[in-house]
């Protein structure tokens, strides 16, 4: 083979020896590049993940004591609460207390002729440490005549004898304004004279197993009612408050519209699911308190500390 065409072979296989090269290291770069891009993706999508977690509900769950559980409208304006359910433990005397940085707890419970005669300083002594008293009601017949509980006299003296502090609660039958002024003025006429330091409760629930005068209210009427009531009884000097479980807070009223008023909340549940603010837990409806026969329901109240 002459010398020439042996340079020209060389020449031709440095030269493949090169594009070999060079055609590796840009698969390597595009490859290099399309990790990159791919590490992107995937971050944008971490991101995505991480911001669709912070975007409001539509809906929530909660829990009825005679449906079970429901799906309800979220409602972004209706204050919420910020309590930790691993912080609520059962003390030594049977009570259930909480405590965390922002609260501490107070046990109580609430009471109507239903309880019969009770031995208000055994109740103390147990540990109760304030009384919701059912001051009257309305019936919920046709009538719907207003009554006053034929202990709600005698539990108020007795249990402000023992140092037991001491709110009130109406259970409303109100179906109109009018109405609802009716039973405010009952409980302030009732309250003269009487020294009470926890709130005046507007109780608006519905009646198990039966037909009631308020069934057929919107959610309107009924956040009008009771709108109207906490007005009359704050503008008296009294702190007002509602009382009702989690159907009723979520699908019969404009919750937003009661951000300033304490709640009262009714959940028999060991840990509610129920996110809105309240500032007393009615617990159970089958507690056992000494020096009352019988269930009783026992309360759990947030203090701010």
């Amino acid at each position: 083979m002459k010398k020439g065409k042996i340079v020209i072979l060389v020449i031709i296989a440095l030269a493949v020896v090169v594009a070999i090269i060079c055609g590796f290291n840009m698969l390597n770069k595009n490859t290099s590049k399309f990790s990159n891009e791919s590490s992107k993706n995937i971050a944008k999508e971490e991101v995505a993940t991480e911001e669709e977690t912070l975007v409001t509900p539509e809906e929530i769950q909660i829990y009825d004591i005679e449906e079970g559980y429901l799906t309800v409208p979220y409602n972004k304006d209706a204050q919420k609460h910020e309590y930790n359910w691993d912080k609520y433990l059962k003390n030594n005397s049977g009570f259930y207390r909480y405590e965390d940085d922002k609260y501490k707890s107070r046990i109580g419970i609430d009471v109507s002729a239903y309880q019969g005669n009770i031995d208000w300083k055994k109740v103390k002594d147990a540990g109760v440490e304030f009384a919701i008293l059912r001051l009257g009601y309305r019936g919920y017949g046709d009538a719907g005549n207003i009554v006053l509980d034929k202990k709600f006299e005698e539990n108020y003296v007795n249990a402000k004898n023992e140092g037991i502090d001491i709110g009130v609660y109406f259970f409303s039958q109100a179906i109109s304004i009018d109405e609802v002024k009716e039973e405010a003025s009952f409980v302030l006429e009732n309250l003269k004279g009487k020294n009470i330091n926890c709130p005046v409760v507007f109780d608006l629930e519905k009646i198990k197993n039966d037909v009631a005068r308020t069934d057929n209210l919107t959610i309107d009427e009924i956040t009008n009612i009771t709108l109207e009531f906490c007005k009359i009884i704050e503008e008296n000097g009294y702190e007002a408050s509602i009382y009702g479980n989690a159907k009723t807070f979520t699908t019969k009223m404009e919750l937003e519209l009661f951000n300033n008023y304490n709640k009262w909340y009714a959940d028999y549940q060991e840990k509610p699911l129920y996110i809105y603010d309240f500032n007393i837990w009615q617990y159970t409806e089958n507690g056992k308190i000494n020096g009352i026969s019988g269930n009783v329901d026992i309360d759990i109240q947030f203090v701010k500390k």
